[in-house]
Order: C-alpha cells, then structure tokens, then sequence
C-alpha cells in the first residue's frame, strides 16, 4: 500500500490519519522517496529502487500504515469460506490480502489491479468477477486463481505467489522466481507474514537461500532458482 502527499502536508496527514484511531498490532517497514516534482511517497512496498528505508519509522506505529481492525475482521467470514471452497489455508489468503490491498476493498493499483485480492480487469473477467470491488467476489476469484497457480505448480507456494505477482508467463520463462525486485520482495513479505501464524507456514524443515538482492530467505518451500 502507498500514500503519496505533498512535502508541505506531510505531518499534517500522518497526524490526521493517527488521530483517527487506526491500529495495527504487526509493524511494518516505511520506505520514502521524493520524485521529480517534490511529492513524498510513503509506502511499506516499495516497488522502486529510488524507495529508501525509514528504520526508526513504522507506519502501522504512526498511523499512516494502519489497518482499522473492524475493516479487517469484516471479511473474516468471506476469507473463510473462500479458502474452505478451493482448499487454502485462510492465514495465507489473509496474508495476500495484507500485502495486496491492506484490507482495502476500493484499492486500485497503478497498473489496473483491483480490490482486496488486486484482480486485473482481464483476470476478474476469466474468473467470472463481475464486480472486483465486491469483497465476497473479489476474495472468491482471488483466491480460485491463486488455488489453480498452486495446482499449476505442483503446490509449490513460492511459485505460486511469484506467478500471482508477476504472471505465470514470467515464472515459466526464468523457471523459477522472476528476478524483479517487485515480486522477490512480494514472496518474501507473504512468507514472512503466513510464517509467522500457526497456518502451514511453520514447518519443521526450514529452507534458506540468499536471492540476487543479497536477501537472505528463509521458507518452508524449498526453493526453484532460474536454470537460465
């Protein structure tokens, strides 16, 4: 999720968005960067190199990140049910949500992607999404696409998870996780919040693999590396 303001409002909107009681228990890394034309863009995904680390600075802790927690909890049901019907865990399709939209049912992404679930246009129609911004829709087709990426995948959730970022095409193409910074750290940021629950993402075996950012990974899944 990104907020973009001007320089000049900056604090006045952090304040604004703090005073207005939005909680999140999980901390998440802030990033900033300053285009061209003097706007501040904050975001806890960066998804440009330019993006720099804000290390002392939680947005969920400031407010501007946050998650109101009756907006998360409104959808419990529909996550649910969705995950009982295609046979997912419900932790990881929260843990898409939170790393797709923040919980936020009327996100629209620079490229077209919406909802909770970011479906494209062209996606959502496939799947029969009449309307992306409908929740109980958006969760359904979100996470019918994710269950077949998983069977196309043999149940390979890294994959999985780099084909609903970047498209399967990408991820058949390199044989592995693309090498985009974007969808590296998508993965990551999944696993770290599906691990972290009591859903399938602790297991007793452990995998760990530094990627071509230098990161270091851990995961349950082992991982696929490029043969190109």
């Amino acid at each position: 999720m990104e907020r973009t303001v001007q320089r000049s409002f900056l604090s006045l909107f952090i304040a604004a968005l703090g005073f207005l009681g939005w909680a999140d228990p999980a901390p998440a890394s802030s990033f900033r960067m300053v285009d061209k034309d003097g706007v501040v863009h904050l975001t806890n995904a960066p998804t440009n190199s330019r993006y720099r680390p804000q290390p002392d600075w939680s947005g969920t802790a400031s407010g501007w990140l946050a998650i109101p927690d009756a907006v998360r909890g409104r959808y419990a049901q529909e996550i649910v049910d969705a995950a009982d019907r295609y046979g997912l865990d419900p932790s990881l399709v929260q843990s898409v949500i939170r790393v797709e939209s923040a919980f936020n049912p009327w996100a629209v992404s620079r490229k077209g992607a919406r909802g909770l679930m970011q479906l494209m246009p062209k996606t959502a129609s496939s799947l029969g999404v009449r309307d992306a911004f409908n929740p109980a829709q958006n969760i359904d087709g979100g996470v019918r696409h994710l269950r077949s990426l998983m069977d196309r995948y043999e149940g390979n959730l890294l994959l999985a998870l780099a084909a609903y970022n970047a498209g399967a095409q990408a991820v058949d193409w390199y044989r592995g996780i693309p090498p985009y910074p974007e969808t590296q750290q998508y993965v990551r940021r999944i696993l770290s919040l599906y691990g972290g629950g009591s859903g399938a993402g602790a297991s007793q075996i452990i995998y760990r693999y530094e990627d071509s950012q230098g990161s270091i990974v851990y995961t349950n899944i082992p991982p696929v590396f490029p043969s190109r």
